[in-house]
């Protein structure tokens, strides 16, 4: 779609009455019938709001004040909030939160011709400290921070109310550290992972230069200001195209740490993906494995095996698939001793290879933000389980594939928004279905 110039001076600001959330954090208005998203308001406010960006379509818009402000409008808990773009909704209550969740899933599905179940239930639990990975970049001045809601400037922080506080401590003490090693060279970002407890502390450096450095100095001093650290990696990364590639890594301590969550011992290797709530794992768990048991069970994108080691107590045989290096081998340490096969392989590809095999009882998925994609979803509906579960971080791809999967012969069973994410427009889903 060809787009006009963008006006980022208009004359005179608008006043424009808020309507309805919408997926990516803003809400929206109109202005002689052109959608307008903006940013930090609240259905039912009326807003005086600067068009920022107008393009044939729609504009965007920044409230300059809040002339109405809506009940549910709150005073945000983090002084970040706003120029930060990690959070999209400190400013309205909880409840109001899950409200504009449930109302964007429910009408993403039904705009793609999904017929959602009139109830949505909802998975929550307590909406700050929750995160047990951050992410950070490091501006000029050797500063922690995220990058800014309108632009790829670092916002330095001070405090994270969203992170579990053991996150913050580390990356104020990874800035003091690289300040007194003097460290010119040091990384330009740090991602910092936990345990549920706050007990164990991973943490990736990456830098854009191909050199070690002072890597094993400011580790061992790191950790010497937060003893749960037990192990850290630098990663020199180049970009190629569009696209960042690793040209060098280095290791310090343990590459692994251990993640108790439903009574197991999870291994979690460095960079692997592990559910981000630490209230809600769990629970989270427990609403994809439900009550299910029989003889075979698949889980793909299987991660550390979060899903598949729990299907280890209730069915006769599991298989596990993972394709990412930094998954594969926790996936494997933790299905020892139990009725798991860890397959290290492409989803697309165990399906073409494995549909003629023995048809299993249950099949889980839970693919990143991509979603399962039309190949994914026919070789699921050729091998027609009795029974899928679908775990989704993005509801436009979650209504694609799921429209697909019911075309094919399966039926909603439960619908279920799981707010891993609260303070963020980001939704979890998880959707349980039958083979008709």
């Amino acid at each position: 779609m060809r787009t006009q110039p963008a006006n980022l001076h208009p004359a005179e600001p608008q006043l424009v009455a808020i309507d309805k959330p919408i997926y990516g954090g803003a809400f929206l208005a109109r202005t002689e019938g052109k959608a307008v998203f903006v940013p930090l308001t609240l259905p039912g406010e009326q807003a005086r709001v600067r068009i920022v960006e107008d393009k044939q379509g729609y504009s965007t818009a920044e409230a300059e004040e809040i002339v109405v402000p809506a009940p549910e409008r709150v005073p945000s808990a983090c002084p970040h909030f706003g120029p930060c773009g990690g959070c999209h909704y400190q400013h309205a209550n909880y409840q109001a939160q899950l409200a504009f969740k449930q109302a964007i899933l429910s009408e993403t599905l039904t705009r793609a011709g999904v017929l959602a179940p009139e109830e949505i239930a909802v998975l929550s639990n307590q909406p700050w400290a929750y995160r047990n990975r951050i992410r950070l970049a490091f501006d000029a001045h050797g500063n922690p921070g995220y990058r800014g809601r309108r632009s790829h400037d670092v916002i330095s922080i001070g405090q994270c109310p969203i992170a579990a506080p053991l996150l913050v401590e580390a990356a104020l003490a990874a800035r003091q550290v690289l300040l007194e090693l003097s460290w010119a060279l040091g990384p330009t970002e740090v991602s910092l992972f936990c345990n549920s407890d706050e007990s164990a502390l991973l943490a990736s450096a990456f830098t854009a230069h191909a050199a070690k450095g002072r890597f094993v100095d400011w580790a061992r001093a790191l950790a010497e200001r937060v003893p749960a650290l037990q192990g850290a990696e630098l990663i020199a990364q180049r970009a190629v195209g569009k696209q960042l590639t690793r040209v060098g890594e280095w290791g310090w301590g343990a590459s692994c740490l251990t993640y108790h969550a439903t009574n197991f011992d999870y291994r979690v290797d460095r960079g692997a993906f592990f559910q981000v709530n630490r209230w809600l794992v769990d629970v989270l768990v427990q609403t994809v494995v439900q009550n299910r048991s029989g003889k075979l069970a698949w889980d793909l994108f299987a991660g550390v095996g979060l899903f598949a080691r729990r299907f280890t107590q209730t069915f006769e045989r599991v298989i596990a698939v993972e394709s990412a290096p930094s998954a594969a081998e926790a996936l494997k340490h933790n299905l020892l001793g139990s009725t798991g096969e860890a397959v290290k392989a492409e989803t697309v590809s165990f399906l073409h290879r494995c549909r003629a095999f023995e048809r299993p009882d249950l099949i889980v998925a839970d693919p990143p933000r991509a979603g399962l994609g039309p190949e994914i979803c026919a070789l699921l509906a050729e091998i027609g389980a009795p029974a899928l579960a679908l775990v989704s971080c993005d509801p436009a791809t979650l209504a694609r594939d799921l429209r697909a999967l019911l075309s094919s012969g399966y039926i909603i069973e439960s619908l279920t928004l799981a707010d891993l994410f609260p303070q963020t427009f980001h939704i979890e889903t998880v959707v349980h279905l039958r083979h008709s």
